[in-house]
Parts: structure tokens; C-alpha cells; sequence
């Protein structure tokens, strides 16, 4: 089984491409989380992306 890369995304990247796209993009984090899956996949490893807006 190959070894698993764990991301945990912080506070408002659930909103990436949806708030002020003319400054942050138009790549969502879905986006994110498929680049980072497929460039994974490039070196034989598994991606999990995690996203949490908790900020304490």
C-alpha cells in the first residue's frame, strides 16, 4: 500500500474561488485537492486533503 500524504487546509480555503476571485483565483479547493491527488499519484503515494475553518 502506498504511503499517505496528509494536508489539513486551514480557516476560508473552502471559500477559494468563490470569495474575491479577482484576487485569490478561480481555483476552488476541490481544484487544490485534484492537483495535489494526481501529483501524489506521480510518486507512488496516496493524498488525503482535509479542510477546517477552526481557528483557536
Amino acid at each position: 500500500m502506498a504511503q499517505l500524504i496528509t494536508i489539513l487546509n486551514g480557516p476560508n480555503l473552502n471559500l477559494l474561488g468563490q470569495r474575491q476571485p479577482e484576487i485569490y483565483g478561480h481555483d476552488t479547493l476541490d481544484d487544490v485537492a485534484k492537483s495535489c491527488t494526481a501529483v501524489a499519484a506521480q510518486f507512488g503515494l496516496r493524498c488525503e486533503l482535509m479542510q477546517s475553518n477552526h481557528e483557536g
